[in-house]
Formats: structure tokens, sequence, C-alpha cells
């Protein structure tokens, strides 16, 4: 009931934002505006997770020639799934992402029930298997919009450390663990900590 309040509640308050955005990246780069990709959730099932796309349109192709010429970036890919210097990224994508208005569609999943307002981030099927025997663990709750790993580093934490974080958390979940990982967010948000 509290996730589905409050993302209903959220995508109302933020109707305004949502259209400045969509405007922004459709006269900027184009469409598609919104990006789906599949995830992993609760007892396994895949969904479409939703975000504002910040990528450039040939976002596959550029990732895959930046790997190929450099071996650091390669090295980061296989460690974190993330890059500092993401050269898929247009302009406008970097601040959505640094100030994680591009995760705002994400609403309308929790509202579908495919989230929750805190839990595991979602996982692509690929990287289920850096959960290794935790990876039940995982999938034993909903993935969040929001999560433990959100609000301790984010992109400055390992994939070790997301994967303890995220054991921790569902080891230990309860009402208000999830009330104050929600307040934190927040706080996180605005100073834009371990976001890139």
């Amino acid at each position: 009931m509290f996730d589905k309040a409050f993302a209903l509640s959220a995508l109302i308050l933020l109707l305004p934002v949502f259209l400045i955005i969509t405007l922004l990246i459709a006269i900027s780069d184009g469409r598609p505006v919104f990006f789906g990709q599949e995830r992993v959730g609760l007892n396994g099932r895949r969904f479409r997770c939703w975000k504002f796309r910040t990528m450039v349109r040939d976002a596959d192709g550029q990732l895959e020639m930046a790997l190929g010429k450099d071996p650091q970036l390669l090295a980061e890919w296989k460690a974190t799934r993330k890059l500092r210097n993401d050269p898929r990224i247009s302009r406008l994508g970097a601040f959505l992402r640094k100030s994680s208005l591009d995760e705002l569609p994400q609403f309308w999943n929790v509202l579908m029930g495919d989230m929750s307002m805190v839990g595991p981030r979602p996982v692509v099927p690929d990287e289920l298997s850096y959960y290794g025997n935790y990876a039940s663990d995982y999938m034993s709750v909903r993935p969040g919009l929001t999560g433990a790993w959100q609000v301790s580093g984010r992109s400055n934490t390992t994939y070790d450390e997301r994967v303890a974080l995220d054991v921790d958390y569902i080891s230990n979940a309860s009402f208000w663990l999830d009330i104050r990982i929600v307040a934190q967010t927040v706080r996180v948000v605005i100073s834009q900590s371990g976001a890139h």
C-alpha cells in the first residue's frame, strides 16, 4: 500500500517535470524519450524497467567501440558494469543521471507492482551471476527504486560491496528501515553524492 500510494502521488506531483524532461530529450536528440530494459524481479520474473533515455541512439555500438580500444575501460566495465566516463551518455543525459531524474519513470514500475520503493536495484539477467550464492536472496524481494546501495556510495562502491549491501538489507528489511532509506535518498539526490 505504501509503495503504490507513494508512486501514484509522485507521478501526479511530478507530471510537470516529466513533461519538461520529455520535451528536452525530444528536442535535443529526438525519440524515443523513454528507455526500457529487461530486468530481473521478484522470483526471477522478468520485467521492463523504465528510465528517461540518457544515451545516444547508437549506444551499443559506441560502447563496443570504446571497450575494444581501451583495456582500462574494459576492466572498469567488467568490475562494476558502469563507466565513470561513459561515451554513450549525451550531455543532457549526464545531467539527468547526476540528478537521478532519469529514474523518475520507475515510479510507474512501482505502481505496476514490478518494483518496490526500497530494495536491491534491479539488475539485467547477465548481472545476476555477480550475486553468486546470493542470487536467490536478490530474487526473494522486489527490486527497489532506491535502496541501501543508493544511499551508501552508489558508483563509488564495488559490485561486491553492492551485493553485500543488498544482502544485508534483505536480511534486516522492515517498514521503518524503508522509511529511513527513502529519507536518506532525498539527501543523497540533493547532494548528488556518488552519482555518475
